[in-house]
């Protein structure tokens, strides 16, 4: 008789996976049909996470059956694919696109939710990045005001800080945006992960742990080492233990203890609230040491093959980019020149108005002319007529000397209010013909205008050959033992005394990138003018201290890791 199938759900950062399996699976064999779905390699940072019985999060054991762990009893049984150890560089080591991009969801939901603690400026910048990551470059036709409003950008903490408007965080989320042009959308995810990893709070899993005096503290362990934190302060570490100053970790019921390498230090202990929190201890600190000593030796011809084939992959890309950046350029230079078009069409249509306007300013001119002339004509033609009757009635005056004088009287008269009329008529016509000289030096200028008018207009509506477009323009991960029962566990760590501390000469990127040291300055005095100091949380307090001291999280490891172990040790147990 076949085995019982289960339905499973697995839930990655961007999607749900279902399987049938039988009872006998392991959890390697559902860990491998999983990473095998969705062609990743770089297995050994990752782990599949469930809900125990008692409501809390662990991992899956490989090389246990699914159905004998304490998987929460339901149909189908829910597991998260998630990442479990962190890179100490994602530059150096993340090869896979595909990691790349859990590796991104999963901080970046960090971020979001505040499990990761990120700085205001920091979570704005990260913002700009993660819409790069997931739109390609802005577009300033469709990427409109209101384009950003359904997507999650910043921590609620951050939107509640600051006196500021969803247009006015969707404008200075853009603005950086921007900045971004002709990124790839897999560059935008790895320039998120180099900022987010500078985060103090990133990739460390925290443990609720004891000192001997009782003191509650909180452990990190991550892909550095060990580190001590007090109960209130998860930001700012107090003591630390590099990986290559460890050689064995153990556990006896609640009891942790760690044994240094220099022997005549006294073991590190301390005490967990249950004995499962210190197999979950175990199993992290083993994983991270062994990738720890693995990052110091050369590459296994697997990860050589890796490294090799994303090397091809990603010079493709980078012929694929410059052919589109290629295209891009030609068609900026097309849209440029088509607006130079535009542009000069707009100005031939307004000088083509213009000219119109003048045209008919000429042609009313000119019939104004013809008006006076005429006017000017009709005056001449009457001041003959009046001087001919005054001629006549001269020669009347004349001929008549035996006229009564009442009668020469009479035309004496009439003959001066003749001279009077011609006279007036004469002033009449000179007026006239002043006028008139006037106006026919108008009309030649008017008819120059026409002329120019008319030329223009007929350029105007010829565009010359010049204007055309061209048509043709040239670990496989090995199993990490939790051990199931409450007795002791032990486990030696690969050592090498010549390791190298890592942190001794690491810089947080904004350390060693002026560009983005002032990007995060000029964002941080952008926000400062709308920052609410009430709504100001734990965490936001103790990081303003820690920058104010010039702190940053290398600067801090440097500092707590100094000292000999001894030293460390009883600062521990004095804490």
């Amino acid at each position: 008789m076949s085995p019982k199938a289960l339905n499973v759900r697995v839930t990655t950062m961007d999607a749900e996976l279902e399987f049938a399996i039988q009872s006998t699976t392991t959890g390697k064999q559902l860990f491998d049909q999983v990473v095998k779905t969705i062609g990743l390699r770089e297995v050994w940072f990752f782990g599949l996470q469930y809900t125990d019985s008692k409501g809390d999060s662990t991992w899956i054991k490989l090389y246990k059956k699914v159905m004998n762990q304490d998987v929460k009893k339901e149909n189908p049984l829910q597991f998260r694919f998630r990442a479990k150890f962190y890179p100490e560089d994602v530059a150096e080591e993340l090869i896979q696109d595909i990691t790349l991009r859990l590796f991104y969801l999963q901080v970046k939901n960090a971020i979001l939710t505040d499990e990761i603690y990120c700085p205001p400026e920091t979570s704005v910048l990260l913002a700009s990045y993660a819409v790069q990551a997931r739109h390609g470059d802005h577009n300033k036709t469709t990427h409109t005001a209101g384009f950003l409003a359904n997507d999650r950008l910043l921590p609620q903490r951050v939107i509640d800080q600051h006196k500021m408007s969803k247009d006015e965080w969707e404008q200075s989320i853009m603005t950086w945006w921007q900045e971004h042009h002709s990124m790839l959308r897999e560059d935008a995810m790895m320039e998120y992960l180099k900022i987010a990893q500078d985060l103090e709070m990133y990739g460390v899993n925290y443990f609720e742990i004891r000192n001997k005096k009782g003191t509650d503290l909180w452990l990190g362990v991550d892909a550095l080492g060990l580190n001590i934190y007090e109960q209130d302060d998860r930001l700012t570490p107090k003591i630390g233990f590099p990986w290559s100053e460890i050689r064995n970790i153990s556990f006896s019921e609640k009891k942790f203890i760690i044994k240094p390498i220099d022997k005549k230090a006294p073991d590190f202990m301390f005490f967990a609230p249950r004995v499962r929190i210190n197999k979950r201890i175990l199993a992290l600190c083993m994983g991270n040491h062994e990738l720890y000593m693995r990052r110091r030796k050369p590459d296994t011809i697997d990860v050589q093959q890796m490294k090799a084939q994303a090397r091809e992959e990603k010079n493709a890309k980078q012929q694929e980019r410059e052919k589109l950046q290629l295209a891009l350029a030609a068609r900026e230079r097309a849209e440029k020149k088509q607006q130079e078009y535009e542009d000069r069409l707009k100005q031939m249509q307004e000088d083509m108005e213009r000219s119109q306007r003048d045209l008919l300013e000429a042609q009313d001119m000119i019939r104004r002319l013809e008006e006076q002339l005429k006017q000017l004509q009709a005056a001449k033609d009457e001041l003959e007529l009046r001087q001919k009757e005054l001629q006549a009635m001269l020669q009347r005056l004349e001929e008549a000397k035996n006229m009564e004088a009442v009668e020469k009287l009479k035309l004496e008269e009439e003959i001066m209010a003749k001279q009077m009329e011609v006279q007036r008529i004469q002033d009449e016509v000179n007026a006239k013909d002043e006028e008139t000289k006037r106006l026919q030096d108008e009309v030649e200028d008017a008819r120059r205008k026409q002329a120019e008018a008319a030329a223009a207009l007929l350029a105007a509506s010829t565009t010359p050959q010049h204007h055309h477009v061209a048509e043709d323009e040239n670990e496989n991960e090995e199993e990490l033992t939790n051990g199931d029962a409450g007795g002791d566990v032990s486990r030696d760590l690969d050592t090498d005394e010549h390791i190298k501390d890592p942190i001794e000469d690491r810089r947080t990127l904004a350390e060693r990138n002026e560009r983005l040291h002032d990007q995060l300055k000029a964002l941080k005095q952008d926000l400062a003018q709308s920052r609410d100091e009430t709504k100001e949380t734990a965490n936001d307090k103790i990081h303003r201290e820690n920058v104010r001291q010039g702190r940053d999280k290398y600067k801090t490891l440097r500092e707590i890791r100094k000292g000999n172990t001894k030293r460390r040790v009883d600062q521990f147990e004095n804490m």
